[in-house]
């Protein structure tokens, strides 16, 4: 018999093989024609009842949809945000991680957006979740001296729509070096302390 840990496992690893089908479709075919069937295929299922199983619709699919992009995007992220010393450091390793991730992944961007322009209710949390880290970012700044005084929630979600704006681009073929060297330079001027131009080595 499997233990409870083993089962637990299962189905995580069942879970991510679905969202991960889910993230192709909707990248490839858009949202309408997403359906548990093609989810299925993709997926190499024998019946989209293993779907059901795990998600008792498409909305809670979709949630897991956005929940496994924004993994995806932190695991993806972390090793640069950790070798990143000081704040303005770790707020070029932000900028430059997110575009790097979306070049990388463009299908996680394209899929995202389907579900946000057919107005599908999901990804609030994980939205609030990621803002508030990223002002908290700010705020530790600012506390070190590294920022001058801003809101710290203003400037982070300034930060991100010019992110997502960007995201969009790069997922469908701007160079992601030259845009992010934009943003870093944008940003590193809008929330530095010292007023003199140029970034610390």
């Amino acid at each position: 018999m499997r233990s409870s840990g083993t089962r637990q496992a299962a189905t995580e690893a069942r879970r991510a093989q679905i969202a991960s089908a889910a993230i192709a479709v909707l990248a490839e075919r858009g949202y309408a024609e997403t359906t548990f069937e093609a989810i299925c295929e993709r997926a190499g299922l024998s019946s989209k009842r293993l779907i059901t199983y795990h998600f008792a619709s498409k909305d809670r699919l979709l949630e897991a949809v956005v929940e496994q992009v924004v993994a995806d995007a932190a695991a993806f992220m972390r090793p640069a945000l950790d070798a990143a010393a000081g704040a303005r450091a770790q707020l070029e390793a932000f900028i430059r991680a997110n575009l790097a991730f979306v070049a990388r992944h463009p299908g996680h961007v394209r899929a995202v957006r389907q579900i946000a322009f057919n107005q599908a209710p999901v990804g609030g949390q994980e939205r609030d979740a990621a803002l508030a880290r990223l002002a908290g970012l700010l705020a530790d700044g600012q506390r070190t001296g590294a920022f001058r005084a801003f809101d710290p929630a203003v400037m982070a979600a300034a930060l991100r729509a010019c992110l997502d704006t960007m995201a969009e681009r790069v997922a469908d073929g701007l160079d992601a070096d030259a845009c992010a060297d934009e943003l870093v330079e944008l940003f590193d001027r809008a929330t530095r302390a010292d007023p003199s131009p140029g970034r610390p080595v």
